[in-house]
């Protein structure tokens, strides 16, 4: 498919990137690791770095030459591979901490900012791998820099597995645990999910799923700032007039992702998968999710209208995005990360947005509660309870949910955790102080609803 662009587009496209910090968000290429799988951990750990190594070799240089040529920042190339689970059956949790330490060395040897695919799929039970993995969650992601991982917990057709949820509750407290002198670094490269998509650009819940090819090309764009301004710049507007507006932006910020992911994909002589169509936004100020609904006119995100506006805008990105290229996939809607939005962080901080207005927020946006400090003397199953809330919003209004909270050890509500860079910093923020504990240790499986028996 030939993309022409008319002057006037290609001039706005340079005033978004120069003044409203439109990017590229990712390129992430999808790797299968089907065929590394055996009994030996030692020739596993070999063939992983190999295929990982010679198929993204170019991906790094590839990515560079396409920013510099298209004068569009291409902030992250990204790797992700086949659910490690699926490799483990024959392998304890020591050899998958030698796995995600061979995926880790991989990432370094190609350049990649993130390697995802330490994963399991869980939602209706355990294999012996899926247990191997899970259970060396914690200590790969304290000894590993590039490593993201991520766990299926539920589905729409399936249900929950409240075993697998407690189990991640006790997951994520360790993995907080065993970086404390990094504010809980590696529960913020963990993601728990329900209904994972299997074509999803991004980290931490990226993995390469089955269905997929040998290998793939798919892109994460990113445009919270121009959005923004959009917003900004037309204060009369009705809300229907303002939907139509954020749809046709969306259509512009998509249509880039769709030519970077052609040319990508061209270059490295790998399959255009998706454009992944989300609002991700980051710590810089003017690039965040909450500017755009305060734009709205919110005082504050959290205000009462919150949920409403967010609906809006996550409705009117879709559409227009959906337009712009036949391959949309991945989450596709607005991000809502606390610890990388600025105006995020501002709300929590002035008390505008509690943990229960995000998780309402999350049943119109992608993805979830994502990001979020929470208090280090939490419980494993008040960390499950949140889990299966979300995880029952995605299950029963059948679309992706996940959680990414850090539990900040040794921190209380409003003090702060740093992460630097891509992750940024947030506010200790409250959790609900009575207990969950009697539920959720009732394990078992929540049943899918009834719209499972769709066929």
């Amino acid at each position: 498919m030939k993309m022409h662009l008319a002057p006037h587009e290609i001039l706005q496209t340079i005033e978004m990137v120069e003044n409203d910090h439109l990017d590229i968000r990712t390129i992430t290429m999808g790797i299968s690791l089907l065929d590394c799988a055996g009994d030996d951990v030692a020739k596993v750990e070999q063939k992983i770095y190999d295929k990982i190594t010679r198929q993204a070799e170019n991906l790094v240089s590839v990515g560079e030459t396409l920013a510099a040529r298209y004068g569009i920042p291409i902030v992250n190339k990204r790797v992700a591979v086949t659910p490690l689970a699926l490799l483990g059956s024959n392998f304890s949790s020591e050899d998958m901490v030698r796995l995600a330490k061979a995926l880790d060395r991989a990432a370094q040897a190609v350049g990649v900012n993130f390697l995802g695919g330490f994963s399991a799929l869980v939602h209706k039970g355990f294999t012996k791998g899926d247990l191997s993995l899970i259970d060396a969650i914690p200590q790969a992601l304290a000894e590993t820099e590039f490593v993201c991982s991520s766990v299926n917990i539920g589905s729409t057709k399936s249900g929950i597995n409240m075993d697998a949820v407690l189990k991640m509750g006790e997951v994520i407290l360790e993995s907080a645990r065993r970086t404390a002198d990094k504010d809980g670094l590696a529960a913020a490269k963990l993601v728990v999910f329900c209904n994972a998509p299997e074509d999803n650009p991004f980290m931490a819940g990226a993995f390469h799923g089955v269905g997929e090819p040998e290998t793939v090309i798919n892109v994460g764009v990113s445009g919270p700032g121009v959005v923004a301004h959009v917003v900004k710049k037309n204060p009369d507007a009705d809300l229907g007039e303002l939907a139509n507006l954020i749809k046709r932006t969306a259509f512009k910020i998509t249509r880039m992702g769709e030519l970077i992911g052609r040319e990508a994909s061209k270059a490295l002589k790998v399959p255009f998968g998706i454009v992944d169509l989300s609002l991700a936004p980051t710590p810089a100020i003017g690039d965040s999710v909450a500017e755009i609904l305060e734009s709205m006119g919110l005082e504050r995100c959290g205000a009462h209208g919150t949920t409403a506006a967010l609906a809006l805008l996550n409705d009117a990105v879709k559409k227009g995005g959906a337009m712009a290229s036949s391959h949309v996939g991945g989450l596709s809607g607005a991000f809502i990360p606390v610890s990388e939005d600025a105006g995020m962080i501002r709300a929590v901080e002035v008390g505008a947005l509690s943990i229960e207005k995000l998780e309402a927020m999350t049943c119109v946006c992608s993805v979830g509660l994502d990001m979020i400090a929470i208090p280090g003397d939490v419980e494993a199953e008040t960390i499950a309870g949140i889990i299966a809330d979300e995880a029952a919003i995605g299950m029963i209004n059948k679309k992706t949910t996940a959680v990414r909270v850090i539990p900040a050890i040794g921190k209380k509500i409003g003090d702060r955790v740093e992460f630097g860079g891509l992750l940024g910093s947030a506010p200790v923020i409250k959790v609900n102080p009575f207990s969950s504990r009697a539920f959720i240790r009732r394990g078992g499986r929540i049943p899918a609803p009834i719209t499972s028996l769709s066929n």
